[in-house]
């Protein structure tokens, strides 16, 4: 194992609101009977002791199916406390039996609320939560170099973590998806539940390795999002914040590409006309985005949801294309052929009038990467020409283009090491012939007068340096004669 316990990332040792065992109760909300005095009214069984005792003994209760209605609720409360007892996974031999136990106890409860068979009160809603507050908010491991104190690796060579409580974690986030999704969730009471404290410490939780678990809480959060329209203006606000984080703090967060991948869902919903929020969170957090090294791990979301921004308002093309430009790569190969991707996709939404604005500086820099030494760079660059809504774009700006890379073009075809990229450099120049012959050969014809002096002024350097060479060596033998 690389992993030992660390400080919390999501301060998980905080249980504020939610409670560590049945001696607390309180969440920070409406006041009423506690878990206890529901107990105590109940016939004896057998249940786990507290989760904080080290002496807790896992008993089997029978099944909910087995119970007059009426007794659920009671018996529901009491299988809740079974699962607040916290199994040692560190040790596979060690509470085998608690483990099975707590297990069945978890599948059990999802069955039941996925059946709907009991409509669930307050306090049984509130003490779920709390049993999956008191399972999931946990410390989550430290990266290697927290640890030993070395530099940082690369986040895509690092062997990912994988949660070893993930046979009961996995049913306690299953439970609580089936909990969100059902429909006899009242969410006017879930939202007591389901606070502003509870979301972020499940955003904490994004930080985790295990990529099964950021799967989980991807779909949560989704659905607590989709569900409490309430809480959606925090929850973006505090996905912000995380972004903050990772792009001028740390540039480390494993879960960058689960909360992307949300958010491109709820960018497909915003309403139009865009409000200055959703535009001002575009330039702020998105476009930023693209400065981190590790960028390929979440590229893909981040790139869709750019998309998605331009799409519902084309007017924005111009302020995305300067956005990548600014955090254009000067010496990442790989990364340069991500941007030439995302861009070709923010073109296709482009219209005329904002490609305009943006079409100086942006082929000077496509003409710097169709002259790059990496093939995959230029021939990524070379393959806007097989889009026909960019090349309408360039046909009819032709007159501003042409001359911004006629000279990449020509240094292409004359020295370029790589075959495939001069074959589809003598493609592109046929296509500007085709387009404007005129104008082609005005290009070339300025080419090769600036080439021409190019030569000319060379010339004249190289015969500058050899007249004060000359002048040079005869000041050394004059200065011989004299001494001798």
């Amino acid at each position: 194992m690389k992993r030992g316990h660390r400080k919390s990332k999501s301060e998980s040792n905080d249980f504020s609101g939610f409670g560590h065992g049945p001696g607390n109760v309180t969440v920070n909300h409406a006041s009423r009977t506690t878990i206890s005095s529901a107990v105590v009214n109940s016939e004896p069984q057998a249940v786990a002791l507290p989760h904080h005792s080290n002496a807790g003994v896992v008993e089997i209760l029978p099944f909910l199916r087995d119970v007059a209605v009426s007794d659920r609720p009671v018996l529901f409360l009491r299988k809740l406390q079974v699962c607040w007892f916290q199994c040692d996974f560190s040790d596979t031999l060690k509470g085998v039996r608690e483990k099975e136990i707590k297990r069945q106890t978890l599948l059990e409860l999802v069955d039941f609320i996925q059946s709907g068979s009991c409509k669930l009160n307050e306090i049984m809603q509130e003490e779920l939560i709390r049993m999956v507050s008191v399972n999931v908010f946990r410390c989550l491991p430290p990266a290697p170099h927290e640890n030993t104190g070395s530099e940082a690796t690369d986040p895509e060579e690092d062997e990912p973590y994988l949660e070893s409580s993930w046979p009961h974690l996995q049913i306690v986030y299953e439970l609580l998806l089936r909990y969100l999704v059902s429909s006899e969730t009242d969410t006017k009471i879930a939202k007591r539940y389901i606070d502003h404290v509870f979301v972020l410490k499940l955003l904490d939780l994004f930080d985790s390795e295990d990529p099964r678990e950021r799967e989980y809480l991807k779909t949560i959060l989704h659905r607590i999002y989709g569900k409490f329209m309430v809480h959606r203006p925090f929850i973006r606000k505090a996905i912000n914040n995380i972004f903050y984080r990772f792009i001028f703090e740390t540039e480390r967060q494993c879960g960058i590409a689960e909360l992307l991948e949300i958010l491109g869902s709820i960018i497909n919903g915003f309403a139009l006309p865009m409000k200055e929020e959703h535009k001002l969170f575009l330039a702020r957090a998105l476009i930023p985005l693209h400065k981190p090294k590790c960028i390929s791990m979440y590229h893909q979301p981040l790139s869709y949801c750019i998309t998605q921004f331009v799409e519902k308002d084309y007017k924005l093309a111009d302020m995305v294309i300067r956005g990548l430009l600014k955090y254009w790569p000067v010496t990442n190969c790989q990364k340069e052929v991500l941007f030439l991707g995302e861009l070709e996709e923010v073109l296709e939404a482009t219209q005329s009038t904002e490609f305009q604005r943006c079409m100086v500086p942006l082929f000077r820099q496509i003409g710097r990467c169709l002259n790059s030494p990496h093939f995959q760079v230029a021939e990524r660059a070379l393959f806007f020409w097989n889009n026909e809504h960019i090349v309408s774009l360039i046909a009819q700006n032709r007159n501003v283009i042409l001359p911004l890379i006629f000279e990449a073009l020509e240094k292409n075809i004359q020295g370029h090491w790589n075959q495939a990229v001069n074959g589809l450099t003598a493609n592109v120049q046929r296509m500007f012939q085709e387009m404007d012959i005129d104008l082609f050969e005005e290009c070339q014809r300025q080419y090769l007068e600036k080439e021409t002096k190019a030569r000319d002024v060379e010339e004249l350097r190289e015969m500058t340096w050899k007249r004060l060479e000359a002048v040079a060596a005869q000041g050394r033998r004059e200065d011989w004669v004299m001494v001798s």
